[in-house]
């Protein structure tokens, strides 16, 4: 029997690590990881990265795979992805691709070319603030990234030539490489940002603070990339207290949330969105399932 792909995508926040495990369960598949900050091996609560037991006996891969003190690009992603995407079809194996980090679910999935890249760390101390605005405009016109705010323009240059350059801004890029279903899970702005909210309480109850702090000892590299993370670096250098860390995270889940379904629903055209229910997520599974069963090529 043919090997079938479902998608799973949407803010974070919206339950796409249940339902993956749903659907594996239903259609006998395997997950791949598309987050970018699951694919570190240190990071836990702060990524809610899917522990052991809540994995239900699934295969998952793409998670796990680095430090954060090492560099992982987007090109190291794709590449790395597309071998464990080819093997488990040639396996007849089912396949669930989920994620919110919609770079790497076009990076795995459709005709996105990249350069291999060196690992960038370029020094940026000699430019000026408009310099480093002007080579953040030739990335990307649209950016929204402020001339004075020199650290975010580093951040995102630097970023830029880590993941490499789309060879093809085109149509190409929009071109699917395997034939997937794609589904989106989503919800009212309210919502989302009341469950975000919620979400960052739950961190902090399950050790968040703790964990922050065993790895902020390390010096890692990579360390406040990551939500939770990098305003937790703040408390601890002594730069804010730990009540305006708090709402700072909260405050960065929530834009980042607003910023992922932004991004799919922009980026993605072809995505079926379902509105979560979150008294009942069970009428959320049954409604996807329902819609996957009537395309004959997908059981």
């Amino acid at each position: 029997m043919k090997s079938k792909i479902i998608v799973i995508v949407g803010p974070t926040g919206t339950g796409k690590t249940k339902l993956s495990i749903e659907l594996a369960h239903k259609y006998n598949a395997d997950i791949i990881n598309a987050d970018s900050t699951c694919i570190y091996t240190e990071p836990l609560i702060a990524t809610a990265k899917i522990k052991e037991n809540e994995k239900e006996g699934i295969n998952h891969y793409m998670m796990d795979l680095i430090s954060l003190n090492d560099d992982y690009t987007l090109f190291d992603y794709q590449k790395d992805g597309r071998n464990i995407l080819n093997k488990l079809i040639n396996d007849n194996k089912n396949i669930i691709v989920v994620g919110g980090s919609g770079l790497y679910i076009k990076a795995l999935l459709y005709n996105y070319k990249l350069n291999e890249t060196n690992k960038s760390n370029l020094d940026f101390s000699n430019y000026t603030n408009e310099e480093l605005k002007t080579l953040a405009n030739e990335i990307d016109i649209n950016n929204d990234i402020h001339i004075n705010n020199r650290q975010r323009l580093i951040r995102y240059i630097n970023r830029y030539y880590e993941n490499g350059k789309v060879l093809e801004k085109t149509e190409d890029i929009n071109k699917r490489m395997y034939d997937f279903i794609l589904i989106g899970l989503k919800t009212d702005r309210e919502t989302l940002y009341k469950m975000t909210d919620k979400r960052v309480d739950n961190m902090f109850n399950e050790g968040l603070l703790e964990e922050a702090r065993k790895l902020y000892e390390k010096h890692y590299k990579n360390y406040t990339n990551i939500i939770g993370y990098k305003e937790l670096n703040e408390y601890f250098n002594n730069n804010i207290s730990l009540e305006r860390a708090k709402e700072l995270i909260k405050q960065n889940t929530r834009h980042y949330a607003k910023r992922q379904f932004t991004w799919f629903n922009n980026q993605m055209k072809d995505i079926k969105w379902f509105n979560v229910d979150y008294n009942n997520f069970d009428n959320t599974i049954n409604e996807i399932k329902e819609y996957i069963e009537k395309d004959i090529n997908l059981i």
